[in-house]
């Protein structure tokens, strides 16, 4: 039980801090996770903001899966994380001696598991809706139970796509993530990137085969991410695509980039896209989930339909023929749109609403109390 070992030091180092500073009690971020994903990066930018605005939030794994690089992040943004024993009772026992102020959840099955616990032991509970996909069975079968239960607690959905396939809704909150004040100054780069999990729904095949269709202009085309499909992809576009692999900090990958393409077949709100225009790189994607939404086209991107490679190749083109004037312009407003709308002090404060219609008090209020 190191779990809830890990939590009663985080208790007794919380009570001492409360003494001086006045910190409100704990908000777990639950999460079931063995690498870094979309899901993990918005947890972490979540906790760490949380903590910034007086919470005291940490991260809780539902069980080990072995060596994190997560973790190693959530350690440099400062944001305390806890690895449980896995399953409902290590969940439902670490609640109950614990008792947090809020458990808040991410995935299907944390979400499951989670609220389940949280009815059982008296804990109030919110559950985050990611993704936009159904997974092959029996992902896809957890996704429908993780779905009908999450009426047990207040449900939020990083896009309306999401919320609209959720039983009664829920309210939308994108991801957000932290904006700089100021667009980055300087010529991007004649690079195209891929960042994601080389998986179907992400579409690395149709990144691969657009960058064999686009291998006349120039550019050079960089694949960032692994998955099932990384092996057959390296071994047949080797020479066409340079394939990086795993990358932990994604700050190391927007400097090389100077359009992003996401092919995707489905999405809910990708961090990536988010993350790139905070970066002040346009976006070239799907239009399938929120991305709709994110992208203006002609103005910080461009859109092309589901699948279809040869509208893909064009948006590719399209940037390829800008003028440095041109693409500064185009990232100038990626940029903005990210700052306006997905920027961590916009959208923080709609979570901390939902926190306190689910009956947590924020520090702020409990510290004049």
């Amino acid at each position: 039980m190191r779990g809830i070992e890990g939590l009663r030091g985080a208790r007794k180092r919380r009570n001492r801090r409360r003494k001086g500073q006045g910190v409100g009690d704990q908000v777990w971020q639950l999460v079931d996770s063995s690498t870094i994903g979309g899901i993990e990066t918005h947890v972490g930018v979540l906790a760490a903001a949380l903590r910034r605005a007086g919470w005291d939030a940490q991260v809780v794994l539902l069980a080990d899966h072995g060596p994190n690089p997560w973790l190693a992040q959530l350690d440099a943004r400062g944001v305390p994380h806890t690895v449980l024993a896995g399953g409902l009772g290590g969940l439902l026992a670490a609640l109950r001696s614990e008792r947090p102020a809020l458990l808040h959840t991410h995935g299907y099955k944390a979400g499951i598991l989670g609220r389940l616990a949280a009815r059982l032991s008296g804990t109030p509970c919110v559950s985050t809706f990611h993704a936009g996909e159904r997974g092959p069975f029996p992902v896809s079968l957890y996704q429908m139970l993780d779905a009908w239960t999450s009426v047990l607690a207040p449900r939020i959905a990083v896009s309306a796509p999401i919320a609209r396939n959720l039983p009664f809704g829920a309210k939308v909150i994108g991801n957000f993530v932290p904006v700089p004040a100021a667009p980055p100054a300087g010529a991007r780069p004649d690079v195209v990137g891929f960042v994601g999990r080389f998986s179907p729904e992400k579409g690395p095949d149709l990144f691969c085969a657009i960058a064999e269709r686009c291998r006349d202009t120039g550019l050079a085309f960089e694949a960032f991410g692994d998955g099932p499909m990384r092996v057959e992809l390296e071994g047949r576009y080797r020479g066409i695509v340079t394939f990086h692999g795993l990358v932990t900090d994604p700050s190391r990958i927007w400097p090389r980039l100077g359009l992003l393409l996401m092919p995707s077949r489905a999405e809910g709100l990708p961090l990536a896209a988010i993350e790139a225009m905070a970066a002040g790189i346009p976006v070239a994607a799907s239009a399938v989930g929120a991305l709709p939404d994110v992208i203006t086209p002609g103005g910080n991107g461009w859109l092309f339909p589901p699948g279809d490679i040869e509208a893909a190749a064009g948006a590719v083109r399209a940037f390829a023929g800008l003028s440095p004037d041109a693409r500064a312009a185009f990232g100038q407003s990626a940029w903005r749109a990210a700052r306006q709308g997905y920027a961590v002090d916009v959208l923080l404060p709609k979570v901390c609403a939902v926190y306190a219609a689910a009956g947590v008090v924020p520090p702020s209020a409990s510290a004049g109390t």
